[in-house]
């Protein structure tokens, strides 16, 4: 395995470390004209470049077919444009708001849903100004019960930021939770020190970090060993993936990277169906797919370890569950109820006792 001392940013670090033919140099770097590249040395050192089909290689490496847009795609394919009343608020949901703090990241995902929003030539993080503004809507609403921090990655900033904005939400009496999305833990477990996880404790909220993370060879042991230090430090994880063609649809796969996240302390939450942001359709299954891949995790993972299947609505209408359904309406209160071995059973609902009783 080649140890990588640095984070790979350009199409001239991915020829040079092996991971991309001479040949593509030309096709590599016209997608990195226009979509952020970065993969960290845990990433890279875990990439098989004698596998053209190399699970990892695909989430990070780019691809020609980055430059081919669907019509039906979009550079804001879930609305956060439409639901942002100052700049760094997300605000969809009546309890909840995303705070984006950071518009960089450890690593760009080829399938980034908010590609087009991050990475160089982007604001890198919100300035002081925007960061009080966005503070001030929270405060002013009463309703917000909830503040996701995200970005971008928000565990890149220094842990004294992290700190600064634990702090400042922690002054929020209405809100209780706050939930830091990141792939730190698994691309740079390194960053998850004392520090970071005191910032990002607080004494008046309660705190989750939620991993993303879609294949199980990115949960290695010192993910696990960064997962464990949160958690140590009180911290509760739970983890989201996004379905990808080629990297984790098959069930043996999917099965694997459930039961590590179990094993680690990391509660599987979502499993996303790709969204339609631009170049990103040979990444992307068919919601078919994503059900049937679903029915066959039921039959093989506890629900401890099962995720929910969700697709995020387009034009801002959020997050609904697509899974596949088990209950089949028959006809007045009867149905037939499918089983993880897919067969069917009569049932039916019974909700008051008989008008004469059984002698």
């Amino acid at each position: 395995m080649t140890a990588f001392r640095r984070t790979l940013t350009t199409p001239s670090d991915l020829a040079d470390a092996g991971l991309v033919a001479d040949a593509r140099a030309g096709e590599i770097a016209a997608v990195g004209a226009r979509y952020a590249i970065a993969i960290t040395p845990a990433m890279a050192e875990l990439i098989d470049a004698s596998d053209p089909a190399d699970p990892i290689a695909r989430q990070f490496v780019p691809d020609v077919r980055e430059l081919a847009r669907h019509p039906a795609e979009d550079p804001d394919p879930i609305g956060d444009n439409l639901k942002s009343p100052v700049p760094g608020i997300v605000h969809r949901y009546p309890d909840r708001v995303l705070l984006k703090l950071a518009s960089v990241c450890p690593v760009y995902c080829r399938f980034c849903f908010r590609r087009e929003m991050v990475g160089p030539g982007k604001s890198a993080a919100l300035s002081e100004a925007e960061l009080a503004a966005a503070l001030d809507y929270v405060r002013a609403r009463p309703a917000i019960w909830e503040v996701i921090l995200t970005g971008g990655d928000p565990l890149i900033l220094s842990p004294r930021r992290i700190a600064e904005v634990t702090a400042a939400l922690g002054d929020i009496a209405h809100v209780k939770i706050l939930r830091w999305h990141s792939r730190v833990p698994s691309v740079a477990p390194e960053r998850i020190t004392t520090q970071l996880v005191e910032a990002l404790s607080s004494a008046s909220k309660t705190v989750y970090v939620a991993l993303h993370a879609n294949h199980p060879r990115e949960l290695t042991d010192a993910a696990r060993d960064a997962c464990k230090r949160l958690i140590d430090g009180g911290i509760a994880m739970v983890s989201q993936s996004v379905l990808l063609k080629g990297i984790n649809d098959d069930a043996d796969t999917l099965e694997a990277l459930m039961r590590r996240f179990v094993e680690m302390r990391v509660k599987p939450y979502y499993l996303h169906h790709g969204d339609l942001a631009p170049g990103t359709a040979h990444l992307r299954t068919t919601i078919a797919e994503g059900q049937a891949l679903m029915q066959a995790l039921r039959a093989r993972l506890s629900g401890l370890a099962l995720p929910t299947y969700v697709l995020d609505i387009p034009g801002a209408h959020g997050k609904v569950p697509i899974g596949p359904d088990y209950l089949h309406k028959v006809d007045g209160g009867a149905y037939a109820i499918e089983d993880r071995a897919a067969r069917m059973h009569a049932y039916e609902d019974v909700c008051a006792a008989p008008a004469v009783l059984a002698p």
